[in-house]
């Protein structure tokens, strides 16, 4: 009998430092997700060998595809973790941005000719142009949020509003086409390898923002200021110019969606692309457990909460619903997570472990 009240005791204990986890939302809405398309359809989870256009091999299947279109979102992620978590806001133009950086590459690589035969410039060049243009972007933001003192959403609703007419200046309204194969790698697969490339290129930016987290004080510094702005000061930070800085840092992840997001299809569509991808950046900031008020974050938790994302997006084109619709289904998962996430919420729960752990106590000593 005691042994069976100290197990009860021990998963009570166990769930209890659970639920505290930032992690454990991205991981159970994983787990969720996983069983039922399992129970609704093992199909999912077929990955077959085929080959593309070019004769190369490559893995099809609703797996791949979540592990194409999730690593552009996660790369957002990072960003957005980082706004999040210094300024306590969101930035809403994302998207709108990802048109302009995607612009600057194609006007970049094509010239003053929309419809060029060979690339007027190196690849790396336009991708380094567009990282200025993203950077100069977040930086606009960044002044409006850290020095203005503008609620984030509000100022980055400038760049929502304005920034695709931006994108479509910047090529004077025409659609530029690219039609040298290699600037395909970048959105598709490299000749060889049959796993998508935008996978690598998200490997690469979360390695990156790990070793700087490692080794330099960037997530310290951005959670003493989310935390608590005034007390940060007077330990000798500079609060403004750490907003103003995850506000550039976003830049350069949208300058790197930009480039997977024209890679694709080798052009652009000003008011299509990326459209509403914010939200769902926002949402696997949500989802890594992350408070949406700014203060403590944890990374890896948010770029799993943006594949988890992408899962649900995938699961619910499986079953065939409406893209129309698909905003409001993603509204009810915001709906949870948000509530889930509080800590009003969090305190029951383990309040309630408690109880139940001080009752197995009880019993113990009857």
């Amino acid at each position: 009998m005691t042994t069976k009240v100290r197990k009860k005791s021990g998963t009570a204990d166990f769930f209890g430092s659970l639920l505290r986890k930032q992690i454990f939302i991205p991981i159970a809405a994983l787990l969720l997700l996983a069983v039922f398309n399992l129970i609704a359809d093992p199909s999912f989870y077929k990955i077959s060998l085929g080959y593309n256009s070019a004769g190369d091999p490559v893995l099809s299947g609703y797996l791949m595809t979540i592990l194409d279109y999730g690593s552009e979102l996660a790369i957002l992620a990072i960003g957005m973790t980082l706004v999040t978590a210094a300024s306590g806001g969101q930035d809403i133009s994302v998207g709108a941005t990802i048109a302009i950086s995607g612009s600057v590459i194609l006007r970049v690589l094509c010239g003053t000719n929309s419809r060029p035969d060979t690339l007027q410039a190196p690849i790396i060049v336009a991708f380094l142009v567009a990282c200025v243009a993203a950077m100069l972007c977040g930086a606009f933001n960044g002044i409006l949020v850290a020095y203005f003192k503008i609620q984030p959403m509000v100022a980055t609703l400038i760049l929502f509003t304005a920034g695709r007419s931006i994108a479509a200046w910047v090529n004077n309204n025409e659609l530029p086409i690219i039609s040298d194969p290699t600037f395909s790698y970048f959105g598709g697969f490299i000749p060889g390898i049959p796993i998508p490339t935008p996978f690598f290129i998200a490997a690469a930016c979360v390695a990156v923002i790990m070793l700087v987290m490692k080794f330099t004080n960037l997530g310290l510094y951005t959670q003493a200021v989310g935390i608590n702005e005034n007390s940060s000061r007077l330990n000798g930070l500079n609060p403004a110019f750490i907003k103003f800085l995850t506000f550039v840092i976003l830049g350069v992840c949208v300058a790197v969606a930009g480039l997977i997001k024209v890679s694709r299809l080798s052009s652009i569509n000003y008011s299509v692309i990326a459209k509403d991808i914010e939200m769902d950046a926002i949402l696997a900031v949500a989802l890594g457990g992350n408070s949406l008020s700014g203060g403590k974050f944890n990374m890896t938790a948010s770029i799993l909460g943006a594949y988890v994302i992408q899962f649900l997006t995938t699961t619910l084109y499986k079953f065939n619903v409406q893209s129309d619709a698909l905003s409001a289904y993603k509204a009810v998962v915001v709906i949870v997570l948000v509530v889930l996430s509080t800590p009003v919420v969090r305190d029951w729960f383990t309040a309630t472990f408690k109880k139940i752990k001080a009752g197995a106590g009880r019993r113990e000593a009857a």
